[in-house]
């Protein structure tokens, strides 16, 4: 064989080895693109809807998807995603601009989940408004709840099969604000249900804002991570402070992560740590 021939075969091999690393990155249910300048980010995931009944007549929307591919034996693990208050969850889109850029990182994560073989799915709250997991009067009888109801007939659909093949052994939890308090819930009334929670600019179940007191937790409580603001001023820094401690005292599995300029939001990091964290608790 010439040295032409060889050279071109090499190149050859070269081009359709990258080109087959592009493509299998490329798996991918979403599409995304940087914000830059002049450019506004976007990062878009199809979904598909259902409902779920909240008990009687009542029933809400959830939306899901899982990843592409072959399901691993067992099924897909899932991730529920809780909506802060007000800030929908109705589909997976999001925009670098859109709430002044505050959900762009909820994007990620979601992007990040489905790319890496976890299924996502995002329940809506009563109204699209808030959980009801810290609400006075209903916090203290949850179980007589609309969210109970609802929530006990997602985890019973993910059973069932009714989002696809999901690993139903395999239950994570995160949320942010609203659905930060309501991640923590998942431990307290859904105990044994979830491997790991990720908790953003949340705190304890029945805490609300600066009024937070956090009780002696179950000793089956999941491994939780918290993600926060230093200068959030919706969910002060210091309630999470106080679960995370609690935590420690029972000797429960947990880590934290602060950014000290960062206010009520999703943060840069969360969707790498949340995704780092559920990988660490199969």
């Amino acid at each position: 064989m010439s040295c032409s021939l060889i050279r071109r075969t090499l190149l050859a091999c070269t081009l359709l080895s990258l080109f087959s690393a592009s493509s299998a990155w490329a798996e991918s249910r979403c599409t995304s693109r940087e914000p830059g300048w002049f450019v506004t980010g976007k990062i878009s995931c199809p979904h598909k809807t259902t409902r779920v009944s909240a008990g009687g007549s009542l029933s809400r929307e959830v939306i899901y998807q899982t990843p592409l591919g072959t399901p691993p034996a067992g099924g897909w693990p899932v991730v529920i995603v809780y909506q802060g208050s007000f800030f929908a969850l109705d589909d997976f889109v999001y925009t670098s601009t859109e709430w002044l850029g505050k959900l762009w990182y909820e994007g990620k994560l979601i992007k990040d989940l489905l790319d890496n073989g976890y299924a996502v799915i995002a329940p809506s709250a009563a109204a699209d408004l808030f959980w009801q997991t810290n609400i006075p009067g209903i916090a203290n009888n949850y179980e007589q709840s609309t969210d109970f109801t609802y929530i006990s007939n997602l985890l019973q659909a993910i059973r069932q099969g009714q989002f696809g093949p999901l690993n139903a052994n395999r239950k994570y939890a995160t949320g942010i604000s609203s659905g930060g308090y309501n991640t923590s819930r998942m431990a307290i009334s859904f105990r044994g249900e979830f491997k790991a929670l990720a908790i953003q600019s949340g705190s304890y179940a029945t805490c609300a804002g600066p009024l937070c007191s956090v009780p002696t937790l179950p000793a089956d409580h999941p491994p939780t991570t918290f993600m926060h603001g230093y200068i959030d001023m919706i969910v002060p820094w210091w309630t999470m402070d106080k679960y995370y401690d609690q935590l420690l005292y029972q000797g429960i599995e947990t880590t934290r992560h602060t950014d000290n300029l960062k206010s009520h939001e999703w943060l840069k990091d969360a969707p790498a740590r949340t995704l780092a964290w559920f990988n660490a608790h199969p």
